[in-house]
């Protein structure tokens, strides 16, 4: 079950005070496009840090109802307190109910009764309380032990992946899941390292093995630490549930909002939505991406990849 909170609690001017350094990317955009209706119910399907949720909720009124989905427990502690808390007077109550459940929304968002929702947002970026915790092993930026579980409960975590599957099943992850041409070559200096259980240690292996190629901008181990994420938590997989489920779940009317940050994650998306086109399902509200302004990126380089698509439920 959910943590439930009732109609009662004030809105906060601004944007709900301080955030742990994350900042909500393309948020104007994000909720432009949701053009949220008033009493409207709506589903934010990646919680995070609150962001996002706090700018659909304060616009909801008090019969309106947010619902969000994370499955990073310490997340939604820190959005529980950003959608609750009593920022202004007591009197307050245009706060709408709001619902927050851990888990993956590819499970949850089929619990919601057909044609239901007036729109759904998810921003499937890391949060920065993620990516700054060294022990949850998402960055090689510091040393911190191979997790990389955004749900601690699951069972599987990065060290498991990288010190126990073959070579073979460990290049075809790298491949697939980061888009990486030197797959092999890395997998094969993996295995020959084992047993590595820092990240620290995992970038090291890698940056020897997958020396940086001409004009490559980025970290030899980005796109590895990129494809045992998505791996572990199985992103894509419940992405495409997510996808499947929208229509079914939508009002004639309803958004469909989506912020990606990698070409796997913008492919599937895009085919989905233009997919619903075609069978009469959507309306599509970008025919290309909407990325952010250089404004945007230099506050806040971290949005640098974003992409966002947007569709309407006919």
């Amino acid at each position: 079950m959910g943590a439930r909170f009732g109609k009662d609690i004030p809105e906060r001017d601004g944007h709900g005070g301080r955030e742990v350094g994350h900042v909500p990317v393309l948020l104007k955009e994000a909720i432009d496009f949701l053009d949220i209706k008033r009493n409207g119910t709506y589903i934010d399907a990646t919680v995070g840090l609150g962001g996002h949720s706090y700018e659909i909720a304060k616009r909801l009124g008090a019969a309106g109802h947010l619902i969000g989905f994370d499955k990073d427990p310490a997340a939604l502690e820190i959005a529980r307190t950003k959608l609750s808390s009593a920022g202004v007077s007591p009197t307050t109550t245009e706060w709408p109910e709001v619902t927050l459940a851990h888990g993956s929304f590819a499970e949850l968002v089929n619990d919601q009764r057909p044609a239901s929702l007036y729109g759904i947002l998810a921003d499937l970026g890391m949060s920065s309380l993620q990516l700054q915790d060294a022990a949850r092993g998402f960055s090689f930026q510091a040393e911190g032990a191979l997790d990389m579980r955004m749900n601690p409960q699951a069972e599987l975590t990065a060290e498991q992946v990288v010190n126990h599957f073959d070579e073979r099943e460990l290049a075809d992850v790298i491949y697939e899941f980061g888009e990486e041409r030197r797959s092999r070559r890395i997998a094969r200096a993996i295995v020959r390292s084992r047993p590595i259980l820092t990240t620290a240690q995992l970038a090291a292996v890698i940056s020897a093995a997958a020396r940086p190629m001409k004009h490559e901008r980025i970290h030899p181990a980005t796109r590895t630490f990129q494809a045992l994420r998505i791996f572990v938590n199985r992103e894509l997989d419940d992405l495409r549930k997510l996808l499947e489920a929208a229509p079914q779940v939508l009002k004639p009317g309803g958004r469909l909002v989506v912020i990606s940050f990698h070409s796997l994650e913008d492919r599937i998306v895009k085919d989905a939505m233009r997919e619903g086109a075609k069978l009469g399902q959507y309306r599509l509200l970008t025919k290309k991406p909407v990325t952010p302004s250089e404004e945007e990126i230099d506050r806040n380089p971290r949005a640098r990849s974003a992409k966002l698509r947007a569709a309407e439920r006919f």
